[in-house]
């Protein structure tokens, strides 16, 4: 039985729209399913229920850090920010993929303002936190660092994942040895109470 994986792909997007479209792409070479805010246009706080609703449905979180922090929400964090808590605060795994060297990056991919770079700069120290994280220099990097860090994932942390509904068990026969299961049990605690 073949499982597909759904994984949200969060970042900042428009200094990173090439960086998601090589996860996204490889996410799809590797017939998962990839998700993101390519879903939904802006941010207020109703599309962040929303986005969580979305991140509940996924089996894995990959984070893309860059130059920028991105935009704020009335709490004082980034939606991406936000994101990442949210999918820690849920369990989900998290493949962390920062860029190696962001003050390289070019002005119009880098923060701008210095209160942003000092959040960026303390995001970036609490994701490395008890985390392995991958590093990634240029965009294209990124479809090498998804191709082994997904499947290594998931061999370590097993996930629910999707599955055709034509190549799922029968129900039926689940059904069946379901309640065969549960009458001998039944039989066995009356042997056991006698």
């Amino acid at each position: 039985m073949s499982k597909r994986y759904q994984v949200f792909v969060s970042s900042t997007y428009e200094d990173l729209k090439e960086e998601r479209q090589h996860v996204t792409q490889m996410l799809m070479e590797m017939e998962h399913i990839p998700s993101g805010m390519e879903l939904f246009a802006a941010c207020d706080e109703e599309q962040f229920e929303f986005i969580k609703r979305v991140i509940d449905d996924c089996d894995y979180y990959i984070l893309i850090i860059g130059g920028c922090y991105g935009s704020i929400s009335k709490d004082g964090k980034s939606y991406t920010e936000r994101e990442f808590d949210y999918a820690i605060e849920k369990k989900i795994r998290v493949i962390a993929l920062l860029h190696e060297n962001p003050d390289q990056l070019t002005v119009e991919k880098s923060e701008k303002d210095q209160n942003a770079k000092i959040l960026l700069n303390k995001f970036r120290d609490k994701v490395k936190e008890n985390r392995l994280v991958a590093f990634w220099n240029k965009p294209e990097d990124l479809r090498g660092l998804v191709a082994v860090s997904l499947p290594k994932t998931i061999r370590m942390f097993p996930a629910i994942g999707w599955v055709r509904a034509n190549n799922a068990s029968d129900n039926n026969e689940l059904l069946i040895e379901l309640n065969e299961l549960r009458k001998s049990n039944s039989m066995l605690q009356k042997e056991l109470n006698n």
